[in-house]
């Protein structure tokens, strides 16, 4: 799992929080991505494919929810 942030953006931290918790208690991974970061890299897909639309949550690379965690449907997901 992956999500994708930007600094300074309080929903973003929201959205790590939550998923921090949530990794605790269902004992997954994940990552987080700041997609200024990855394009001041080299790399400005992210940033252009989703950066209007931050935080995202990416399930086996596939958009999952954004701006929120979307936490019933995680859970649905991760359980089948």
């Amino acid at each position: 799992m992956r999500l994708l942030t930007r600094d300074g953006c309080p929903m973003c931290q929201t959205a790590a929080t939550r998923l921090a918790e949530l990794a605790g208690e269902l004992g997954f991974v994940f990552l987080v991505t700041d997609v200024d970061a990855e394009a001041a890299a080299g790399d400005p897909s992210l940033r252009a494919e989703f950066g209007d639309r931050l935080p995202v949550v990416l399930l086996d690379g596939l958009e999952h929810s954004y701006w929120e965690v979307d936490e019933p449907r995680l859970r649905a997901d991760l359980a089948g």
